[in-house]
């Protein structure tokens, strides 16, 4: 095991694309009652549709090179493979940035951010806003999987962080997080303060008002059923998910649709080329399983209190958002010194309103630079 940093690329063999489609056109679809819409789970209907479109329409190669337009690189990371993507700023002074993406989603969320966050000049932005981005993908997930231990939770994620940006050359650092990657990037904090200039968070659960039984009072329990599947039975649930791309989809854009700030589908909220670019970096990779065990991972029990943090924390609440933080409850465990609400957006604000995270970034690390 070494520190060595690899280039990589990404390059799917056509043999995979074309396996895909045949399993597409092959589905074998289950029976739906009339009426119930998105009341039981991804309608049949929708997932037919977007099906067809994926099989016939979506140009996985037009999606790869945007990927590969980006710096890819590989590394080892406390025995994991890690694929990250690094946008190094041309401009002096720049500090560097970490996004952290979650589950269902993947670096897909933060391919509309990395331009003007890393280059602001060119995208009619003040260059002193300038950001080193740095975005991998979770220990489990996409190109940075399938792991081979069953502990790759937030925690243990959290140590990962600083050794890579050690490797990279950076000290100091910024994070930013939603789902997932707000659990890792509040934890790298708590883990490494004088590290960190300061952690931009879209999600606290420490922060938002629970039952008895700890779970989120604006979530509900019929919103929380796949967590407790895939915290109790990934393995189980992998089967379906690995061979099927069909059930793959379902399983993702059903809480794509529940989460974004979307009506009636979720590609009223973002872009459906990006949302099946998203689909594909888990079926792509075989990672179903492997993403799915962070729900597993041993750590803190859900709603239990947190170690306090001490580095500057923005906290970001998107309107439909799931979850949603209060400030009261995050300034008892956080040292809170941005809060913003903006007007639209939900869990995936790099997908859906990307113009309004870069801004909310910039101004929440103005004063921290």
């Amino acid at each position: 095991m070494t520190d060595e940093i690899t280039p990589f690329t990404i390059a799917v063999p056509q043999r995979d694309l074309d396996d895909l489609a045949a399993r597409l056109a092959n589905t074998r679809w289950p029976d739906e009652i009339d009426g119930v819409g998105w009341g039981l789970g991804t309608p049949l209907g929708y997932l037919q549709e977007l099906a067809e479109y994926w099989r016939l329409r979506y140009d996985w190669r037009a999606h790869e090179e945007r990927l590969n337009g980006f710096p890819g690189f590989l590394t080892n990371l406390d025995g994991a493979n890690v694929h990250f993507l690094h946008a190094r700023s041309p401009e002096p002074a720049a500090i560097p940035l970490v996004l952290t993406h979650g589950w269902p989603g993947s670096i897909v969320e933060f391919l509309d951010v990395i331009g003007p966050l890393s280059d602001p000049r060119a995208y009619g932005g003040d260059p002193e806003d300038a950001f080193h981005v740095v975005v991998p993908s979770l220990p489990g997930f996409g190109f940075s999987g399938p792991t081979t231990e069953a502990d790759w939770g937030p925690d243990r994620i959290a140590e990962a962080w600083p050794v890579l940006m050690s490797r990279l050359g950076y000290e100091r650092f910024g994070l930013h997080g939603g789902d997932w990657g707000a659990l890792v990037s509040r934890q790298v904090g708590v883990g490494c303060p004088e590290r960190v200039i300061g952690a931009h968070l879209t999600m606290l659960p420490s922060a938002v008002p629970t039952t008895e039984r700890g779970q989120s009072v604006q979530s509900g329990q019929d919103e929380l059923g796949y967590a407790m599947i895939q915290a109790t039975r990934p393995q189980t649930l992998a089967y379906g998910l690995t061979d099927s791309p069909a059930g793959q989809l379902g399983w993702l854009v059903e809480k794509f649709k529940s989460f974004s700030d979307s009506r009636d589908v979720p590609d009223e909220a973002i872009d459906r080329d990006d949302l099946l670019t998203n689909v594909m970096l888990y079926w792509l990779t075989g990672t179903a399983n492997s993403s799915s065990r962070i729900y597993a991972a041993p750590g803190r029990a859900w709603g239990a209190e947190p170690p306090k943090s001490s580095v500057p924390t923005g906290v970001a609440v998107f309107p439909k958002d799931t979850g949603l933080p209060i400030r009261r409850l995050a300034e008892r465990t956080d040292n809170v010194v941005h809060w913003s609400t903006p007007d639209r957006g939900g869990h995936f604000p790099g997908l859906e309103v990307p113009d309004l995270l870069i801004e909310d970034l910039r101004t929440f690390f103005r004063p921290l630079r």
